[in-house]
């Protein structure tokens, strides 16, 4: 590649060869100011100099050199999996991918890690397994210089030889509840797990088409469970902290639920236990999930609505950013917690 430098005032009719970027923090804007391709005319003279173009530098292309905006517009289509979305001409040159849906944001981890390895491509993404919203911004991909050559593109496309992102549809659309508690059946307590499970899962469009309060007894949580079992998807709450007389996980082990493992390493919500019963997933959560507005429930909710397995290693690898800032005003989703 060569480059050949004239002066601002003797470009006139001259391409722009990239996007140039104007920032101003007082109008605030960040943005391509002229686009690549524009012929400038005498009028924009001014205006590039306020941006501190006073030369532009017309390329000249190797056979073997691609430009920025070629490289993403190749590989883009590579990059994004299903329900994901990208722009069609990129500006600055980086193209920008966005959601096509609502629902779980998912990564091959190996493969970003490596695309972004290579010394000139970025590739930054959102978390994997985050929840997301039709339009939400999911990554972005450019080359950080302006030129680069096309062995390096050959190579990008060899590390995405398939989708390297993609969102998963949440998949369970309804939810049976059984509450266990003795106080709460009696009257003593006021259930306060219901209307909170129903907003959490109206977050992601989910009905709560049934629910039960059961006393702490082994046969009544049981047979309530297996009486909601026909549903996508049963939350069990209260009665599953180490207390001899919290029989839940014992209730629903007798039940026949096979689970990933007893509690995960997140705080809150330790006692949070996940399992499967054929085909129906279940979810026992603990009392502690009604104290805090995040816990280990809500980091776990989107991917049993997308109906992702999840494993016992991936369970322990939550210990890591599992633990809550419990900060005084909460952002979470957008936090470090739960983030792997």
């Amino acid at each position: 590649m060569r480059r050949i430098k004239i002066p601002i005032e003797k470009a006139i009719g001259e391409k722009i060869p990239h996007d140039f970027t104007k920032i101003s923090p007082e109008e605030g804007f960040k943005g391509a100011f002229f686009k690549r391709g524009h012929v400038i005319t005498k009028e924009d003279i001014p205006l590039l100099k306020s941006i501190g173009k006073n030369y532009i530098y017309k390329l000249v292309l190797d056979k073997d050199d691609i430009h920025e905006d070629e490289f993403a517009l190749t590989i883009s289509p590579k990059l994004a999996g299903k329900n994901v979305e990208f722009d069609s001409v990129p500006s600055e040159g980086k193209i920008t991918f966005k959601s096509k849906i609502d629902g779980l944001f998912k990564l091959d981890r190996k493969r970003v890690i490596k695309l972004n390895s290579i010394s000139v491509t970025s590739f930054p993404t959102i978390h994997n397994n985050f929840p997301v919203k039709k339009g939400q911004r999911l990554a972005a991909f450019r080359i950080i210089p302006l030129v680069t050559k096309r062995s390096v593109l050959d190579r990008a496309l060899s590390i995405a030889d398939k989708p390297l992102i993609w969102v998963e549809e949440y998949k369970i659309k309804e939810a049976a509840l059984v509450i266990t508690g003795s106080e709460v059946y009696d009257g003593i307590v006021e259930d306060r797990f219901r209307p909170l499970i129903k907003r959490k899962l109206a977050h992601f469009g989910v009905e709560l088409a049934d629910y039960t309060i059961v006393r702490d007894d082994v046969r009544e949580i049981k047979n309530a469970f297996l009486k909601f079992a026909k549903h996508e998807f049963v939350i069990v709450t209260g009665g599953s902290s180490v207390d001899p007389d919290d029989v839940t996980k014992i209730a629903l082990k007798k039940a026949g639920i096979r689970f990933i493992r007893e509690g995960n390493p997140i705080q809150p919500a330790n006692n949070l236990t996940i399992g499967y019963f054929g085909d129906t997933t279940v979810c026992v959560v603990p009392a502690g999930a009604l104290f805090y507005k995040a816990s280990a429930f809500d980091i776990m909710l989107p991917r049993l609505l997308a109906r992702d397995r999840i494993t016992k290693r991936e369970i322990a690898e939550y210990a890591i950013g599992g633990l809550c800032h419990f900060c005084k005003v909460c952002v979470y989703p957008f936090c470090s917690f739960g983030k792997v």
